[in-house]
C-alpha cells in the first residue's frame, strides 16, 4: 500500500523509488501522478501517467528500480544476502520531472523496509556429505512439504527464492551445484548423484512431510529439475521456469548413463551497436535427430510437471522447448503437467516485484546479454506465477 496525502487537489507529483545493493550500486525508478480532488494519491487505484510505466500498479515502483545514471548499467538488484531487509526509500517531488532529469523538491518521503525472511524462519548452512546450500525452515512444528530451489549457469548460493519459499510454509532448500565453496568452480560435468544426495537429504528431514519432495529452477536449474523428477524416484513435482527439454553445457551423468550437453554456437551470436550480445539462436536445436541422445525422457517421470515461460524469453527459446516437452509427455499418453506461458515475459521470471531487468552482464561471459521481455508484462508473469508455483507445490507436495 503506497499513498500519498496533503498535497494540493490535482497537483502534479514524481514518486521516485531509490535502493542501494550489497556493494552499494544505486538503482533508482520514477512514476508520474496527479493528485485526486482531496489532494490524495493511492498507487492502487489511481494510474501513473509517465516516467518508468504508466497505468495503475501498486507495486511499479519496485519492479521499475534500475541502475542509477551513474552507475554501471545492466546491473541486477538481487539480495545476496536474506538476513537484512532491502531498504527503499520512496520520495515525493513537486511536478513531473522525467526519468534521469533534476527532480522538483522532495515534499515527503518514508523508507520500506524489504524482508525476504518472515519472523521465525530458520536458516542452516548445509555440509552434508557432498552437499552444499542452505536449508529454510519455516517456524513451528512442521512437517512441511519440502522443495530444492536452483538458479542457473551464475553459480553460486541464491537464497532468497527458498526463504520466501520458507515464508510461505514450505521447507526449501537453495542447492548451488557449482562455484560455491568447495564445489566445482566451473560447471564442466554434472553427476546426477549430487542432487540425489541432496533430494534424500531433504526427504528424509524431519521437519519434511514425505513421501515425496519438489524441485524448482530457473535456467539450467529447471532442466536439473526435469532430470531430477525424471531419474529419481524422491522428486515427484518439478517447476521449470525458462528451462529446456534438453540437456545442455554440461554433460550430466548419473551412474552408467550420460546426457551429452547441447553447446552453445559462438558463430550464431548477434552484437548490437550497443554491445549487447543476443543469443537466441546459439544453443544446438534439441529438435534435431543428431541431439536426441541429449534430451531429457521425461516420460518416464511418475511426478507432475510445471512449466513456465515467458514468450519473449532471448535467451534461448524455451517456448519451443516447452511445447517439444509437451508434445514428448503426449506422445507417452501422458498429461500430468501445466503450462504457464506469459507473452511480454522475458527469461529470469523470479518471485513479484524483483525488478526487471531487460539486459544484464553476465557471469561467466562478462558481456551483456539480452534476456528479453517488456517490463510490466514481466512484472505480472512474475506476480501471476508466484502464486500459480506455490498452488502446484502444495497440491503435489500436501
Amino acid at each position: 500500500e503506497t499513498r500519498v496525502a496533503g498535497l494540493s487537489p490535482g497537483q502534479l507529483v514524481t514518486l521516485r523509488a531509490m535502493a542501494a545493493d550489497d556493494r552499494g550500486c544505486l538503482f533508482q525508478s520514477c512514476a508520474h501522478y496527479r493528485a485526486d480532488s482531496r489532494g490524495e494519491l493511492h498507487l492502487g487505484t489511481d494510474a501513473s501517467h509517465g516516467g518508468d510505466y504508466t497505468g495503475v500498479e501498486p507495486m511499479g515502483l519496485f519492479w521499475s528500480l534500475a541502475p542509477a545514471g551513474m552507475e554501471k548499467p545492466y546491473q541486477r538488484l538481487v539480495p545476496r544476502s536474506t538476513d537484512a531487509p532491502m531498504k527503499v526509500e520512496v520520495l515525493v517531488h513537486q511536478g513531473h520531472s522525467p526519468p534521469g532529469a533534476m527532480p522538483g523538491p522532495v515534499v515527503a518521503k518514508a523508507e520500506v523496509q524489504r524482508l525476504f525472511t518472515a519472523p521465525g524462519v530458520r536458516r542452516i548452512r548445509l555440509k552434508e556429505g557432498v552437499v552444499r546450500g542452505s536449508l529454510f525452515l519455516p517456524p513451528g512444528d512442521g512437517p512441511f512439504p519440502g522443495v530444492i530451489d536452483m538458479y542457473g549457469d551464475e553459480g553460486g548460493l541464491i537464497e532468497f527464492r527458498s526463504s520466501l519459499l520458507a515464508t510461505h510454509g514450505f521447507a526449501a532448500l537453495s542447492l548451488p551445484y557449482f562455484d560455491f565453496e568447495d564445489l566445482p568452480r566451473v560447471m564442466k560435468e554434472l553427476k546426477l548423484e549430487y542432487f540425489e544426495e541432496a533430494a534424500r537429504f531433504l526427504q528424509r528431514h524431519p521437519k519434511v512431510k514425505g513421501p515425496g519432495i519438489g524441485v524448482i529452477g530457473t535456467g539450467k536449474g529447471a532442466e536439473l529439475a526435469l532430470s531430477m523428477i525424471t531419474f529419481l524416484p524422491e522428486v515427484v513435482a518439478a517447476v521449470s521456469i525458462s528451462g529446456c527439454s534438453s540437456n545442455t553445457v554440461a554433460d550430466l551423468h548419473y551412474g552408467e548413463m550420460t546426457l551429452p550437453g547441447l553447446r552453445f554456437d559462438m558463430k550464431k551470436v548477434s552484437v548490437s551497436d550497443s554491445g549487447v550480445f543476443d543469443i537466441f539462436e546459439a544453443l544446438d536445436d534439441p529438435a534435431n535427430p543428431a541431439n536426441s541422445r541429449s534430451v531429457i525422457p521425461i516420460e518416464k517421470a511418475e511426478g507432475h510437471f510445471l512449466l513456465v515461460v515467458g514468450e519473449d524469453d532471448r535467451i534461448w527459446k524455451s517456448s519451443l522447448y516447452a511445447e517439444l516437452a509437451i508434445r514428448r509427455l503426449r506422445q507417452h499418453g501422458k498429461e500430468n503437467f501445466e503450462l504457464l506461458s506469459y507473452p511480454g515475459a522475458g527469461h529470469r521470471i523470479d518471485p513479484p516485484s524483483t525488478p526487471f531487468c531487460q539486459v544484464a552482464v553476465d557471469r561467466v561471459l562478462g558481456v551483456p546479454v539480452l534476456g528479453g521481455g517488456e517490463s510490466k508484462a514481466h512484472a505480472h508473469a512474475q506476480e501471476h506465477s508466484w502464486g500459480k508455483i506455490q498452488e502446484f507445490l502444495h497440491l503435489h507436495l500436501g
